[in-house]
């Protein structure tokens, strides 16, 4: 079995932003059909290609569909893979590092009656989650788990 293609539409190529975001699940689908998936994976990729094909041709509900699928799918093919794409850890981790790292210093200020701890937390969580997150895409890549794009 193997993963089903995207229908091409040729209503969209005026809206610029759906556009991209349509090629590039296109593209992350063509570098999956790189990698050897599990059957149980392919069927649950093509049930949501198939729920993309059978949108309505409304720009909204595409966009919308696009984007939440592609979602769906990237973290599908995280969780039972461990397969992502580029940049995916330090994304995510950048902002984990803000939440977890960055607002409890920016507290601790709070609690100092010290107002400057609150802008130096913030940064400081994002470069710990940064690095942090640089460095599990780094080991990915090095284990062969990592796609050849960057989803925006």
């Amino acid at each position: 079995m193997h993963i089903i293609e995207l229908k091409e539409r040729q209503d969209i190529s005026e809206n610029i932003k759906l556009s991209r975001k349509y090629a590039q699940l296109g593209n992350f689908l063509k570098e999956l059909k790189k990698k050897e998936l599990p059957l149980t994976v392919i069927e649950a990729v093509n049930n949501d290609i198939e729920a993309i094909n059978n949108t309505p041709q409304t720009e909204f509900d595409l966009t919308i569909s696009v984007t939440k699928k592609q979602r769906k799918i990237i973290k599908l093919v995280e969780k039972e893979l461990k397969i992502v794409p580029k940049n995916y850890y330090r994304n995510l981790w950048s902002a984990l590092g803000m939440s977890v790292f960055g607002l409890p210093i920016g507290a601790l200020g709070l609690s100092f009656e010290n107002m400057g701890l609150i802008g130096i937390g913030l940064p400081l969580g994002m470069s710990a989650g940064i690095f942090v997150g640089s460095k599990m895409d780094k080991k990915a890549f090095e284990e062969g788990r990592q796609l050849d794009i960057e989803i925006k």
